[in-house]
């Protein structure tokens, strides 16, 4: 169920808009959607394999989606046939999704959580890089980035209060 947005904004202004959901393709659902539970520390709440004609026209070829709920996120992991052609590599994607964490601690937290599940050898990266190293900035945010098993690229980060505003 969406979470109320309640639309404050001054007239003539855009309405405020709250994320529903990450959308997530995939080659390999089962794996991803694995990986997405346990490193969110979620559950698989769905599964569709049947969809309306505006779905399959936007997703040709889709075959199933699951919802992941987790981390105060719903992901939609999705997989296509393999008759669907992949956009070339220089067609624009997104380039990464940020997500925050409520303390400095909850962000290693979250970086050691990715090698916890990569050293277990019970996932497939397509990119099989580590996260890169916390870095905090002159207004004291800290961040880093990592990869899922899709090869999709996160960022954590941790804005104290004191830098809330910039």
């Amino acid at each position: 169920m969406p979470l109320p947005v309640h639309d404050t904004s001054p007239p003539g202004r855009a309405p405020r808009a709250g994320l529903h959901h990450l959308a997530v393709e995939t080659a390999d659902l089962d794996n991803c959607v694995a990986w997405y539970t346990d490193f969110f520390g979620g559950s698989a709440a769905w599964t569709l394999d049947t969809f309306s004609d505006l779905t399959r026209e936007r997703l040709p070829g889709i075959t199933r989606l699951t919802e992941v709920v987790a981390a105060g996120t719903r992901f939609h992991v999705f997989s296509r046939s393999a008759a669907y052609a992949r956009p070339r590599p220089d067609t624009p994607q997104f380039q990464h999704v940020c997500l925050t964490a409520s303390t400095a601690e909850e962000l290693r937290r979250w970086r050691d959580r990715w090698h916890e599940l990569f050293d277990s050898g019970r996932y497939v990266f397509a990119r099989p890089e580590p996260p890169t190293d916390i870095v905090v900035d002159s207004d004291g945010v800290s961040s880093f980035y990592a990869y899922d098993v899709n090869g999709l690229e996160y960022e954590f980060t941790h804005i104290p209060a004191e830098a809330e505003g910039r």
